[in-house]
């Protein structure tokens, strides 16, 4: 599904180029559970950036599904992270005057999607985190580990077939944080393919594949 070589990306310091990654490659199969593992400032944040297609690398190749997405427009690269990719991120981002179903819906109204359409994925996404209890509670009412269930069902609401997740469970405690990796889990087990960033070793243990970054360099 996905196929990156040789990925390199430089930040300018006036005109000092900083490398930050120094040649990336690998591959990420379909259905498949890969967890990219590095300490802080290893280079990591900046790989999820340019997978998400959030941020252009300085040069390299990236293929999701065949296409050659480094050339891709920004409308393109919208495109991608609203119908290919569902983010999960480590700060939840949910917003607080809304309420759990309110939230897993907001993505579905900027795609345009019938309000009768987005409530019931809404509600699917949150059957499917354990939450559908909660949906009219907003974040303040929730637990962290309840929001970020609310999150994951936000992620997997339009049925994305990738899930990148950064840090899903940095702000959570040790039981929390295994009962959002068991739902990634079972989210692979039924044929989503699965990117965790993160630094902890007991969550990416949770993965099939482990693909350590250092230095902005990777040990595959």
């Amino acid at each position: 599904m996905i196929r990156v070589r040789d990925i390199k990306k430089d930040y300018y310091l006036g005109d000092t180029a900083i490398p930050v990654l120094s040649g990336i490659s690998f591959d990420i199969p379909r259905g498949s559970f890969t967890a990219i593992v590095g300490a802080s400032g290893s280079g990591k944040s900046t790989l999820m950036n340019i997978l998400g297609c959030l941020d252009r690398m300085t040069s390299g190749t990236y293929l999701m599904d065949g296409e050659d997405v480094a050339g891709y427009s920004a409308k393109q690269f919208a495109y991608v992270r609203g119908v290919k990719i569902g983010f999960i991120f480590q700060g939840f981002n949910l917003i607080n005057g809304m309420s759990a179903i309110e939230n897993v819906a907001l993505p579905l109204v900027y795609r345009g999607v019938a309000k009768k359409q987005r409530d019931f994925l809404a509600m699917s996404a949150l059957e499917m985190v354990g939450l559908s209890d909660r949906i009219n509670h907003k974040p303040s009412e929730l637990s962290g580990g309840q929001q970020q269930r609310v999150a994951i069902a936000r992620a997997i609401a339009a049925k994305p077939p990738i899930i990148l997740a950064d840090e899903p469970c940095g702000n959570l405690d040790s039981r929390a944080g295994a009962a959002v990796m068991g739902i990634l889990r079972e989210m692979n087990a039924a044929g989503r393919t699965i990117i965790l960033i993160t630094h902890d070793e007991t969550a990416a243990g949770t993965a099939d594949r482990i693909l350590r970054i250092s230095d902005g360099t990777m040990n595959n």
